[in-house]
Protein backbone atom coordinates (compact mmCIF):
# COMPACT_ATOMS: atom_id res chain seq x y z
CA UNK A 1 0.00 0.00 0.00
CA UNK A 2 1.29 3.43 -0.83
CA UNK A 3 -0.62 5.39 1.84
CA UNK A 4 1.25 3.82 4.75
CA UNK A 5 -2.03 2.58 6.22
CA UNK A 6 -2.05 -1.01 7.47
CA UNK A 7 -3.39 -3.64 5.14
CA UNK A 8 -6.70 -5.04 6.37
CA UNK A 9 -6.84 -8.82 6.29
CA UNK A 10 -9.84 -11.13 6.31
CA UNK A 11 -10.17 -13.88 8.90
CA UNK A 12 -9.28 -16.56 6.29
CA UNK A 13 -6.12 -14.61 5.38
CA UNK A 14 -5.13 -14.44 9.05
CA UNK A 15 -5.90 -18.15 9.41
CA UNK A 16 -3.43 -18.84 6.60
CA UNK A 17 -0.74 -16.52 7.94
CA UNK A 18 -0.93 -17.91 11.47
CA UNK A 19 -1.76 -21.48 10.38
CA UNK A 20 -4.69 -21.52 12.80
CA UNK A 21 -8.32 -22.51 12.46
CA UNK A 22 -11.24 -20.11 12.22
CA UNK A 23 -12.41 -20.75 15.78
CA UNK A 24 -8.95 -20.05 17.22
CA UNK A 25 -8.64 -16.77 15.32
CA UNK A 26 -12.03 -15.63 16.65
CA UNK A 27 -11.01 -16.77 20.16
CA UNK A 28 -7.91 -14.56 19.93
CA UNK A 29 -10.05 -11.63 18.79
CA UNK A 30 -12.58 -12.13 21.61
CA UNK A 31 -9.77 -12.39 24.17
CA UNK A 32 -8.29 -9.10 22.93
CA UNK A 33 -5.04 -10.79 21.91
CA UNK A 34 -5.60 -9.97 18.23
CA UNK A 35 -6.92 -6.50 17.37
CA UNK A 36 -9.67 -6.30 14.77
CA UNK A 37 -12.22 -3.86 13.42
CA UNK A 38 -15.59 -4.23 11.77
CA UNK A 39 -16.26 -2.63 8.40
CA UNK A 40 -19.98 -2.79 7.61
CA UNK A 41 -20.27 -6.03 9.58
CA UNK A 42 -17.15 -7.60 8.05
CA UNK A 43 -14.35 -8.45 10.46
CA UNK A 44 -10.92 -7.15 9.38
CA UNK A 45 -7.57 -7.52 11.10
CA UNK A 46 -4.78 -5.02 10.40
CA UNK A 47 -1.57 -6.70 9.25
CA UNK A 48 0.20 -4.72 11.96
CA UNK A 49 -1.97 -6.49 14.56
CA UNK A 50 -0.93 -9.88 13.19
CA UNK A 51 2.75 -8.87 13.37
CA UNK A 52 2.27 -7.54 16.94
CA UNK A 53 0.61 -10.81 17.96
CA UNK A 54 3.53 -12.82 16.54
CA UNK A 55 6.08 -10.56 18.30
CA UNK A 56 4.17 -11.01 21.56
CA UNK A 57 4.16 -14.78 21.17
CA UNK A 58 7.87 -14.79 20.48
CA UNK A 59 8.47 -12.64 23.57
CA UNK A 60 6.51 -15.09 25.74
CA UNK A 61 8.50 -18.01 24.38
CA UNK A 62 11.85 -16.42 25.19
Amino acid sequence: MTSGAPELLTVPEVMTRLRLGRTKVYDLIRAGRLVSIKVDGCRRIPDTAVRAFIRGQMGEAA
